[in-house]
């Protein structure tokens, strides 16, 4: 079983970072930050559709406040969307602002209604930390999901992800009876491999959601991680690997009973097929974004030092001892990992 017993440590964007952000278009002007969202003037617990705690509070502001940040914020969302095009504002409205002291990040949520037709989508305000840039740039060049986030100065906006809460997925639907059990194992088995190849920690149950896609036949799933907090940030090798997380115990059972050794060794050959060759046709805007991470300071030098340790025993080479660097760490492991399997 896997814990995390202290609080992630959060880094400032550096200029190397910031540059490569300005050159693919991430970092824009915004007119609402972070900051301007922490001046409400109360709150009230936010219950889901069944009355349970979601850990998310419903802000508010003073009046005229209110005034300007729902403007800002369809602003912002109209930025996000359309690039800019602010021509759809007038039917934007921003009519409910969430905040979350659970976690590193304390987002707040943005729920935009379509005035039109009662249509509504959200999206995240979050302080900008170098470590969720990181994650998500990795998650937008390595994995099947692409991703819209936007960086201005400290501030972080994310474009919502679809999906049902993996802690809601495992608990209410996992067993249910038109559940495709065989196809969800295979994903998450593909899930796990992704993050640890791209060493994506603390992949607890509600750090991702389950997009369920109707096929013309059956289900199809997808396992998408939401949370980027602990990009490449912990010591231990487990931290990478979701199967060690208590709360997945019923997936990983899932997988160990209908999934056979070599049918789980080829959904992992499998995936890191798929990523080797996101790799190889992102590469460089992978090596531009792994050179920063190389520079960079993710991660205390003792929590480097024990995953070089524990990632040299698990691939057997000496090859982690000569890396500098968290980033050094993850430019090698991709390297290992999706090397193209030389025939036997």
């Amino acid at each position: 079983m896997t814990l995390i017993t202290s609080k992630k440590t959060t880094y400032a964007i550096q200029p190397p970072l910031r540059t490569y952000l300005q050159q693919y278009d991430r970092e824009t002007t915004l007119p609402v930050t972070y900051q301007d969202l922490t001046r409400m003037s109360g709150a009230y617990p936010l219950a889901d559709r069944q009355g349970r705690d979601t850990m998310w509070e419903t802000v508010f502001y003073e009046p005229q406040a209110l005034r300007e940040l729902s403007d800002g914020l369809a602003q912002v969302y109209a930025i996000l969307k359309t690039d800019g095009d602010l021509s759809f504002m007038e039917h934007l409205l921003a009519d409910r602002v969430d905040y979350c002291r659970f976690g590193n990040s304390n987002p707040f949520r943005v729920r935009i209604v379509n005035q039109l037709n009662d249509n509504y989508d959200y999206f995240y305000v979050k302080k900008a930390d170098a470590s969720r840039v990181y994650g998500l740039e990795l998650e937008h060049l390595l994995s099947p999901n692409s991703l819209n986030y936007l960086v201005s100065g400290e501030t972080l906006i994310e474009e919502h992800i679809v999906g049902i809460p993996g802690d809601d997925f495992i608990r209410d639907r996992l067993k249910g009876p038109h559940l495709n059990q065989v196809r969800i194992a295979k994903e998450f088995v593909k899930f796990n491999e992704r993050c640890f190849a791209r060493l994506l920690g603390d992949m607890r149950a509600y750090n991702y959601v389950i997009d369920v896609t109707p096929d013309f036949e059956d289900e199809q799933y997808r396992v998408r991680a939401i949370d980027f907090d602990q990009q490449s940030y912990e010591g231990k090798k487990t931290m990478y690997l979701p199967q060690y997380f208590k709360d997945n115990r019923a997936v990983v059972m899932l997988c160990s009973q209908l999934l056979k050794d070599e049918t789980i060794r080829q959904y992992q050959a499998e995936e890191r097929t798929l990523m080797a060759r996101r790799a190889r046709s992102e590469r460089y805007r992978l090596k531009d974004l792994i050179d920063c991470m190389r520079r960079d300071t993710i991660s205390p030098p003792e929590k480097v030092e024990l995953l070089k340790a524990q990632l040299g025993l698990h691939h057997q080479t000496e090859q982690f001892n000569r890396c500098r660097s968290m980033g050094d760490v993850v430019r090698l492991n991709l390297k290992l990992m999706l090397a193209r399997p030389r025939p036997e």
